[in-house]
């Protein structure tokens, strides 16, 4: 008697703690995962670091190899084989190898979607051209390190505004390159009310970057098939190489074909547990869609640590257990060069759409006591509920220390406290950690003034 099978699309963060889970709970079941590049299981979140020097090989970022997944669990998972047609009549997926080109079907018993988030890449003039790279892969990755180590170049665009490209500007500015961010919105980071966001543009402007924002791309110019330059709307930037920063959208295609219902974003519609709309299929990690904590509506997020939260609860469901992802508040936080960044929750301008009546306080103080080494400036930002007080969300720009204040924010979002209660929380207090009233406990008391 045969045993049931899993086919996995997909071999990152939701694909393989979900196949992970699997094997937990099943030890009989056979689970094949198909992914269509070089690797599968790897930390895509240190890109930005390897690129910039900070970690100094590829294999670092490896979490697992194919190899390790078949002897340490049993898990086959084959590299350089696209799933490109769900047939879900037929419980098969058709896989094209992309070696030899062949193709070939793979039946399954319970098929878990998890094809992640595609890259922005709009059909620019030059576009194409040598030197423009993506960040969607180590392959991208070790491609862009190479030439940076092997030509030194001079002239770095970074194009995109948000985390991406924030992310991308830091490593290229280890380099010692001079660096130019465009970006059509009109400030860095959209998620981020404009005062904070105006932070962060003045930080990385005494760093040297040249911010051009409200700007759009419209060509790249080059030479001998070479990117040189890049155009937009007003001006024209010299480019020894071009990293494209745009955002991702979920990658959606193969589940459409299949008749899988779309929602936010076109990202796949599924339940708490993580099931589609057809029998033993599932999604999960950036190609679904999510809940939004604060609000209950729909929501897309690309993170890392959603991801991996729907896998292993696909995983667990899939072995014949009980769990439920119950969405995200959208915790986000970052470096660029000696600034950290944070949010959690809604901004001014989600609720400039939305019902919910708010009001909001900003506090500029201190990562650290103000007489302590290393103290260094930090804004903090909260939102709450006109009347009711309930926390709506949090922003956090400063110095080293500033950001990973962020998670007393997620946490008081998801078990819905109120500012008056976060103002009284019991936070530890130590000169070389935080000054006498935390930052977060003295903008939690201003807005309690303003409820």
């Amino acid at each position: 008697m045969s045993r049931e099978k899993l086919v996995v699309i997909g071999g990152d963060a939701a694909a393989m703690t979900a196949a992970s889970q699997v094997r937990r709970g099943r030890t009989d079941m056979e689970i094949v995962a198909f992914e269509k590049g070089n690797y599968v299981s790897y930390a895509a979140c240190g890109i930005p670091y390897y690129v910039g020097g900070l970690i100094d090989g590829l294999d670092k970022l490896l979490i697992r190899t194919p190899e390790e997944f078949q002897k340490r669990q049993d898990i086959e998972a084959r590299v350089r084989q696209e799933v490109v047609h769900i047939l879900p009549n037929e419980a098969k997926v058709v896989v094209r190898d992309l070696e030899s080109s062949r193709e070939y079907e793979e039946p399954y018993d319970h098929l878990l979607i998890a094809t992640g988030a595609r890259a922005v890449r709009p059909a620019l003039p030059g576009i194409d051209s040598q030197d423009v790279f993506g960040m969607t892969s180590l392959d991208d990755a070790q491609a862009l390190r190479e030439r940076l180590e092997r030509e030194k170049p001079k002239h770095a665009v970074v194009v995109g505004s948000g985390y991406i490209g924030l992310e991308m500007a830091e490593a290229l500015m280890r380099w010692d390159l001079d660096v130019s961010i465009v970006g059509r919105a009109p400030q860095l980071l959209r998620s981020l009310d404009p005062d904070m966001g105006a932070l962060v543009s003045g930080a990385l402007a005494d760093e040297g970057v040249h911010l051009y924002l409200g700007e759009a791309v419209t060509a790249f110019e080059e030479t001998a098939g070479r990117v040189s330059a890049v155009v937009t709307e007003k001006r024209t930037l010299p480019a020894d190489l071009v990293v494209m920063g745009m955002g991702f959208r979920p990658n959606t295609d193969l589940a459409r074909e299949a008749g899988l219902p779309l929602g936010l974003k076109d990202a796949v519609k599924v339940d708490d547990h993580m099931k589609t709309t057809l029998e033993r299929v599932w999604a999960a990690g950036d190609c679904v869609e999510t809940v939004q904590l604060v609000t209950g509506r729909p929501f897309w997020a690309s993170l890392a640590t959603v991801a991996s939260k729907q896998g292993r609860v696909a995983g667990t469901n899939i072995a014949g257990g009980d769990a439920s992802f119950m969405g995200t508040s959208g915790t986000v936080i970052l470096r660029a060069g000696p600034i950290e960044i944070a949010h959690t929750g809604l901004s001014e301008a989600d609720l400039s759409c939305d019902e919910i009546p708010f009001v909001s306080a900003k506090v500029d103080t201190r990562t650290l006591a103000r007489y302590y080494p290393g103290s260094e400036p930090m804004s903090v930002k909260l939102i709450a509920e006109r009347g009711a007080g309930r926390l709506l969300g949090g922003q956090i720009v400063g110095g080293g220390g500033a950001a990973m204040r962020i998670n007393v924010l997620a946490t008081a979002l998801q078990t819905r406290m109120t500012i008056d209660e976060i103002a009284r929380l019991d936070l530890a207090y130590s000169p070389a950690f935080s000054s006498v009233w935390d930052p977060l406990l003295l903008a939690a008391r201003q807005l309690c003034d303003r409820c």
